[in-house]
């Protein structure tokens, strides 16, 4: 018999949790307080997983893969028998605290509580909880079904056990586990994508180039590198004998360098000019359309990095 999972909150990053497990066998029970929620996403299931058919990136039948996510009357029949559960509510360390004391009330002592937040910490809504040992955060990127990179963020608490069942039930459901060895706001993606965007903003705001071509850099340049290399591996190979020639050659100018980077504010002014730039090269009415096209091209350059050596 299929282990089951649970999967609370039945919006995009839910749905997108929901397409991971049932394609890799497990069944889903997914629940969400809005029943209109819940209602409207069996359309956008579908219309994903079809989407992943066309790029031969399923196994089986699109009808057979759906037929592992089941609707849940509420969340206790949601958790009853689920081996992990995947939170996907609001992000508030409020809203947090309280679904996860219901979560911890309702679900077997062995079952595994995730939350999908992007920033808030494990510690920060599983203090208090009587089964705080078996809480962690289990961070996707979007789509999880695509990009399979998954940030495991314990709390000081959280038992080695845990962490490492839900290690083995996110590599059997395809994803890429990494672990985080102490807690940090916004873990490890969130953090040099600010990086990245914290940079990105200053080299606008100081009028270097436009946004579209500050893009191009990514996706033209380093992005291209980054789809299937690391910054680390990465400057190993950029220098004759590896990552120390390449500090020996170039850290002293990136020291130099990041010294003329300063924290950007997010100004107002700056974020609308964005704005305008983006919205005269996709209409916001358009901006669903686009997304899907992301995720097509996502899962073309899936399907060709599953061809290739590792």
């Amino acid at each position: 018999m299929s282990e089951k999972i649970a999967v609370i909150g039945a919006g995009l990053i839910g749905r997108a949790w929901a397409i991971v497990f049932a394609r890799a066998g497990f069944n889903v029970a997914i629940w969400d307080a809005i029943p209109q929620a819940l209602q409207s996403c069996q359309q956008l299931l579908r219309e994903n997983v079809a989407d992943l058919a066309g790029h031969g990136l399923i196994d089986e039948s699109v009808d057979t893969v759906l037929g592992r996510i089941s609707p849940a009357a509420n969340l206790a029949d949601a958790l009853q028998g689920a081996v992990l559960v995947q939170e996907n509510v609001k992000e508030t360390v409020e809203v947090k605290r309280e679904i996860f004391a219901e979560m911890d009330r309702l679900a077997s002592p062995d079952t595994i509580l995730t939350s999908s937040t992007s920033w808030i910490p494990t510690s920060e809504f599983s203090e208090h909880l009587p089964g705080r040992e078996r809480v962690l955060v289990a961070h996707p990127v979007n789509p999880p079904y695509l990009v399979p990179l998954v940030e495991l963020a314990p709390a000081p608490w959280t038992s080695a056990k845990s962490v490492e069942r839900a290690r083995d039930i996110y590599t059997r459901a395809g994803q890429s586990p990494v672990l985080l060895k102490k807690e940090i706001t916004g873990f490890l993606l969130n953090r040099i994508q600010g990086a990245v965007l914290n940079e990105a903003l200053n080299l606008y705001e100081n009028d270097y180039a436009s946004s579209e071509d500050l893009d191009k850099v990514l996706k033209d340049g380093l992005g291209l590198r980054w789809s299937f290399m690391g910054p680390f591996e990465t400057i190993d190979l950029n220098a004759p004998e590896g990552v120390l020639d390449y500090a020996k050659r170039y850290g002293h100018t990136y020291r130099d360098v990041a010294k003329t980077q300063p924290p950007n504010e997010w100004q107002a002014d700056t974020l609308a000019k964005i704005e305008k730039e983006r919205r005269t090269a996709l209409p916001a009415e358009k901006l669903g359309e686009r997304a899907r096209w992301r995720d097509n091209r996502l899962m073309g350059l899936v399907a060709h990095k599953r061809k290739q050596p590792g």
